[in-house]
């Protein structure tokens, strides 16, 4: 059953987080394969709560670009080093195919064989010698066990073509020796007596019981084939181990990790058609043409509490989106097909999940119902943000009913933890939660932080703005905006990069007559509903 990963935005909230969480839990109800994942570092809050609820912390998605085990290769596509030449080749033949990776017994990667390297051993190579299996053989030459008394068969090749006399009186056999005959017994003798190390009687001829007997009690190796000597001749070469006609020099592979564009960049530099792909540990896992790299299988995507592709996974659009749900205004995603978009204007994402197990019938068990809830309180702080709904009112009341909880000394519990500022460096208070904006080709940002200790970043103020200013300076934007939020007196406070510019949006956007940094604004706490849209504004 195909993935499908349930992510939130690149700066997680806890709301992101544990609608991921839940959503994922639905939708496994639902039969369907889900993976909630984050993109980015949780936040303590986040941490706490999931830790309450004794829940796993989400696996990190790097990325969902495509990759090579998303194409639709020769999977398991690779022989043996012990196949047989005539069987490597029958089976390139059979799959269409001109290449094949040939593996060791732990099926790890050892070389690449082309139709070219074939003919050329069979222009080249050394026609004298033999290196195999005895049931390869068998197999190559549609012949018949008479005698075997080992398995592999090394040696040089040597056809009894003078006459029996003059053969006996000029060639020297001995245990590196394959010999092949016909029905001239007196040679057969010969042989055995000499001890050779495998006798191949063609044309289908009989040997007499005694030169069995005889062949026997000396542990020599008899087969025989229906073939003649002239076919049999031109055969045997092909019984050879494949691995015995593998090129010195290495072949370019690629792991099944590595990215669809940059296979293509290096391989239209390579030239070559056949590519093995190796996973972990060197072990093949099989072969990628690329005749046959039109076919992807893009990695399907359900994005919840968001719908920006710049707060979205890294390469979302080689990802098929398949739903969103969010509380969010409409971004700039768009997909090729229609999907499945929940957007409703609630205070928390996990308020429509919630609506979603309602509508497929599905009980939330007590442990997503739980950071459902935290989820909710998180992001209406504790049901009193400008955002929150009746809806929002009404799913934390049932949620907490499953949950059997006290939510207010809960969410204070909550906050305490994540508001905790204590051994946080100015950089990662904040990037913690900053999210940048685009109104008409103007970049800004705006990051928030809820704290019950308003004094900690007061006291540092001008420690804050000369990073504000700094991270201004190196991402151009026009604006970065640090909202400090009282999470008891329920206001914020601003500081801003420090330019005519910064001061005159802030003044226009909130009616401030001669703002100054730290400036504080009674009952604004939602970024979403009070910051944002009125920012967006003065700057069109």
């Amino acid at each position: 059953m195909d993935k499908v990963y349930v992510v939130g935005h690149q700066k997680p909230d806890t709301d992101s987080i544990t609608s991921a969480i839940s959503l994922s839990y639905l939708k496994k109800c639902l039969g369907i394969n889900a993976i909630p994942c984050r993109i980015g570092d949780i936040n303590s809050e986040t941490k706490y709560v999931l830790s309450y609820f004794n829940i796993n912390i989400p696996p990190f998605l790097e990325d969902v670009k495509l990759q090579l085990k998303d194409l639709s290769y020769y999977k398991n596509c690779y022989l043996n080093l012990h196949t047989s030449i005539l069987d490597t080749y029958n089976f390139m033949i059979d799959n269409n195919i001109t290449g094949i990776p040939i593996v060791d017994e732990e099926d790890k990667f050892i070389g690449l064989i082309t139709l070219k390297v074939m003919m050329n051993n069979m222009v080249d190579g050394e026609v004298y010698k033999l290196n195999t299996s005895y049931d390869n053989l068998i197999k190559t030459l549609e012949a018949e066990e008479i005698l075997k008394f080992n398995n592999e068969i090394v040696g040089s090749l040597i056809t009894a073509t003078y006459r029996s006399s003059t053969f006996m009186e000029n060639v020297k056999l001995d245990n590196s020796n394959i010999l092949i005959v016909g029905d001239r017994n007196n040679v057969i003798e010969y042989a055995i007596n000499n001890k050779v190390k495998l006798i191949i009687v063609v044309g289908g001829s009989n040997i007499s019981p005694e030169l069995i007997t005889l062949a026997r009690n000396k542990d020599i190796n008899i087969i025989r084939t229906k073939y003649d000597t002239f076919k049999t001749t031109k055969l045997i070469n092909l019984a050879n181990y494949i691995h015995t006609i593998i090129p010195n020099e290495d072949p370019y592979t690629f792991n099944e990790l590595d990215y669809y564009d940059e296979f293509v960049v290096k391989t239209s530099k390579l030239k070559h058609n056949n590519y093995p792909i190796l996973g972990k540990n060197g072990k093949c896992m099989g072969l990628i043409r690329i005749t046959d790299i039109t076919q992807k299988k893009k990695k399907k995507v359900i994005l919840v509490d968001h719908n920006e592709i710049n707060q979205s996974v890294e390469g979302l659009d080689e990802a098929e989106i398949i739903e969103i749900v969010d509380h969010h205004k409409l971004g700039n995603i768009s997909t090729n097909n229609p999907i499945n978009f929940r957007n409703m204007s609630v205070g928390a994402t996990n308020t429509i999940v919630y609506e979603m197990f309602k509508e497929n019938h599905v009980k939330i068990p007590r442990q997503i119902a739980g950071i459902m809830l935290a989820g909710i309180l998180s992001d209406t702080l504790i049901l009193t943000s400008p955002t929150t709904t009746e809806l929002d009112k009404k799913v934390a009341n049932e949620l907490a009913e499953i949950v059997k909880i006290d939510y207010h000394e809960f969410a204070l519990d909550m906050f305490k933890v994540g508001t905790s500022l204590k051994g946080k460096t100015i950089e990662e208070i904040v990037n913690t939660d900053i999210k940048t904006f685009n109104s008409d080709n103007i970049l800004f940002a705006v990051s928030q932080v809820f704290t019950l200790d308003i004094d900690s970043i007061i006291s540092k103020k001008e420690e804050f703005i000369s990073y504000i200013n700094e991270l201004s300076e190196n991402r151009n934007y026009k604006l970065v905006l640090l909202v400090i939020t009282d999470v008891i007196r329920k206001g914020s406070y601003l500081l801003y990069n420090t330019n005519s510019e910064s001061s005159e949006i802030l003044e226009d956007a909130f009616n401030i007559i001669n703002i100054e940094e730290g400036y504080y604004i009674d009952e604004v706490v939602s970024r979403k509903k009070q910051i944002i849209p009125k920012l967006m504004d003065v700057m069109r």
